[in-house]
């Protein structure tokens, strides 16, 4: 029979989700930070993001982050610059769509953004609507 390893289980580690509520103060970048939106993820806590200074750029999702924030496609991130890799940066923080919109309002990020890219995806497969006559069809 196995042994149990501590005090509660899986929920009990899972712990508190707390900060659903709660409005955080608007965090803008400093030297060595840029506004990216996520573009592709990649597996292994990477992925594909376009700068808002016109560069693509391999972002690696810190380890603070990692499994507690969840970053998705076409999400609004802050990332940190590598000073001997320019083509690498390390994601620090991910807006919320508030937040994201927030910073369209500062002009912070350009207003073509697209913020919620995913979902207009997913919303113009459903627009597609195939007008069929029947009166055009010849009798077979």
């Amino acid at each position: 029979m196995p042994k149990n390893k501590g005090k509660g289980g899986k929920n009990r580690r899972r712990g508190k989700n707390d900060n659903e509520d709660e409005k955080r103060e608007l965090v803008f970048k400093e030297d060595g930070q840029e506004y990216a939106q996520v573009k592709r993820m990649l597996g292994n806590g990477r992925c594909e993001a376009a700068c808002f200074d016109g560069r693509q750029r391999l972002c690696h999702i810190r380890g603070k982050m990692r499994k507690k924030v969840w970053v998705n496609t076409g999400d609004i991130v802050l990332i940190g610059l590598r000073d001997f890799q320019d083509q690498k940066a390390d994601i620090i923080l991910k807006y919320s769509p508030d937040e994201a919109r927030s910073l369209k309002h500062y002009r912070e990020i350009p207003d073509s953004t697209a913020l919620n890219e995913a979902l207009s995806d997913n919303e113009d497969q459903g627009d597609l609507d195939i007008v069929f006559d029947y009166d055009d069809v010849d009798d077979i």
